[in-house]
């Protein structure tokens, strides 16, 4: 569980093809791995993954051919990814409650400055929609945020010069793919809705 707070940004420095499946090598400078041991969790833009080995500034994580296939930015050596550790009992919330599992991917349609922070527009996969709310929460490549409209399946999020600062979001262009996943309390409250789940 996260919360969708990024710790650091790291860089995809290796690419290692194992069959299907990929073995990524990440680099940071900034994420404290101290207190991190074989098998945790950690988030790479919003893709919850485990940690298999570990060095000095970085660390290794395998990704299978299906989280591949539904995610975006886990492909090439060179990306920057988003970071953030499993969530302790202990820990403030500061986002919202973040599961790691991508459910969609969407595109970039609009980023944009507006004053000192910058509105970003993105269009959702249609099954996604029902999940979006505006002032509800959304993470995008891991990062926890705060929708302003949503209009159809597109929807608005202003971000704030930090975001911007600390994320790789500021990298963002027009056409960009970014990982999503949608409000576990939308997906419960829909769950107890539906008349099999009254039994």
């Amino acid at each position: 569980m996260f919360t969708g707070i990024i710790q650091a940004v790291g860089l995809i420095s290796a690419v290692e093809s194992r069959g299907a499946d990929v073995r990524l090598t990440i680099a940071s400078n900034d994420l404290d791995l101290s207190d991190v041991a074989l098998g945790d969790s950690i988030a790479h833009n919003g893709v919850c993954l485990t940690v298999i080995s570990l060095f000095e500034k970085g660390y290794q994580v395998d990704v299978s051919r299906e989280s591949l296939n539904c995610t975006t930015g886990l492909e090439h050596a060179g990306q920057e990814v988003n970071l953030e550790k499993a969530l302790r009992l202990a820990d403030r919330l500061g986002g919202h409650l973040v599961a790691g599992h991508v459910d969609g991917v969407g595109d970039v349609v609009r980023f944009e400055p507006v004053g000192e922070c910058w509105e970003l527009d993105i269009v959702a996969p249609q099954r996604l929609v029902r999940y979006i709310a505006a002032k509800g929460s959304i993470t995008v490549n891991g990062v926890s945020l705060t929708t302003n409209r949503v209009e159809g399946n597109r929807f608005s999020i202003n971000l704030i010069p930090h975001t911007l600062q600390n994320t790789t979001l500021k990298h963002l262009t027009t056409g960009d793919k970014v990982n999503l996943e949608v409000d576990l309390i939308a997906r419960y409250v829909e769950r107890m809705y539906q008349p099999e789940s009254a039994a």
